[in-house]
């Protein structure tokens, strides 16, 4: 008999896996709809939704395993992070989705409001959290709006060898800035950003990567701390927060992109 395992579980959503199957159990339907029309859509693998009755929705697991893990050196090859740039950028050229995705304003008014909690709650120092805002500020320009996955971090991408199999979790997929979900996909991990941007094959602003690095980071502290995750663990979010003021984080410069 196969054992049940649990993914992840909190009061939002759960994820089990049983055998080759992954069971969502959201309790917001509307996520469930967004992540089934964008994995149709998507010109890149994506997990074979095996059924659906709400609130589950039954996936296919994805062979391979996954680019990497926030918190932990990768081992994939440098190959693999280059398939990994390609596939996204597949991603970016393909038809928009349906879903708007959040407007500058709203990203910057939920910015300053985390800010404002993580300074008052006492999580972080105000000179961090002050210096890391001024480096999202970069990440705050009119952008085109492409194919976004929205949550596209490195463990949501899966390989085997140098070879992309799928990528996993698009409930967050809607019109966006291409840069995000490349800074996503490198967060933490800004060693291999050469690599992605030489499948990716274009040009970017490294300054607007290293703007959301800090942007991402500084949103998603009080929803990890009040759901159950530690952004304070070596090499997450906190640790990239830091090293936007030790220069750490900084991205590689325009010369060695590409190689």
């Amino acid at each position: 008999m196969e054992e049940v395992e649990v993914v992840v579980a909190h009061h939002d959503c759960a994820t089990l896996r049983v055998g080759d199957v992954f069971l969502k159990i959201d309790a917001d339907q509307t996520r469930t709809d967004v992540e089934v029309e964008a994995m149709a859509m998507a010109p890149i693998p994506t997990p074979q939704v095996l059924w659906r009755k709400p609130p589950v929705l039954a996936l296919s697991a994805l062979p391979g395993r996954a680019l990497g893990r926030l918190g932990e050196p990768s081992t994939a090859s440098p190959a693999a992070w280059a398939a990994a740039g390609a596939a996204v950028r597949m991603l970016h050229d393909a038809p928009l989705p349906p879903r708007p995705g959040r407007s500058l304003d709203e990203i910057a008014a939920h910015l300053d409001g985390e800010c404002e909690w993580l300074i008052t709650s006492g999580v972080l120092p105000a000179d961090l959290v002050t210096r890391n805002r001024q480096v999202a500020e970069a990440a705050l320009r009119p952008w085109t709006p492409v194919f976004t996955h929205g949550d596209l971090q490195v463990s949501h991408v899966f390989v085997d060898g140098d070879e992309i199999t799928g990528v996993i979790d698009w409930t967050e997929a809607a019109q966006g800035d291409a840069l995000f979900d490349l800074a996503t996909l490198t967060l933490g991990h800004q060693e291999h950003l050469g690599d992605v941007l030489a499948g990716y094959g274009s040009d970017v602003d490294l300054e607007v990567i290293r703007g959301w690095w800090s942007l991402r980071c500084l949103r998603a502290a009080r929803w990890l701390i009040e759901h159950g995750f530690d952004p304070s663990s070596p090499g997450c979010e906190f640790d990239v927060l830091r090293g936007a003021l030790t220069g750490v984080n900084a991205p590689l410069a325009r010369g060695q992109i590409g190689r």
